[in-house]
């Protein structure tokens, strides 16, 4: 399935490169760290772009719900970070990511709680839970 297709986001804003798998529960997407980008420096990109790998899996976890149901992509927020843990400095230029997240609540309001791993071959580099929140489209046309 083409990630464009889940999200709002577009180049060079897009970081993730594919869906792996996707439920009514979680999602697991893939990011390939490229060698040249807008975060890439010195053959490394800064641990800290993992929330926003994470952000990322969240809305195509919405979009893939979305879609199920007939949707288009809709723009979501990050509304915050508890206990982002990051255990490198970067991830290396080349590397395949694997982030996972997984829906610990969603609420009828669009207000939502993910938990998140980032890992590297089995190895988790980064952890997570996020909050975010997805206006309903009445909402979004405002």
């Amino acid at each position: 399935m083409d990630i464009e297709s889940l999200l709002p986001h577009r180049a060079p804003m897009l970081l993730i490169d594919r869906l792996i798998e996707a439920d009514d529960e979680s999602i697991r997407v893939e990011v390939d760290v490229p060698h040249q980008g807008r975060f890439v420096r010195d053959g490394l990109m800064p641990s800290f772009v993992g929330i926003e790998l994470m952000a990322q899996a969240v809305a195509a976890w919405a979009g893939a719900r979305g879609q199920r149901a007939g949707r288009p992509p809709r723009v979501g927020y990050l509304l915050g970070t508890r206990r982002y843990e990051a255990h490198c400095a970067g991830f290396a230029a080349g590397a395949t990511l694997q982030v996972q997240a997984r829906c610990e609540l969603m609420a009828d309001n669009g207000l939502g709680m993910f938990d998140c791993t980032l890992s590297l071959a089995g190895r988790t580099l980064a952890t997570a839970r996020i909050s975010v929140f997805e206006p309903t489209e009445a909402e979004s046309e405002q």
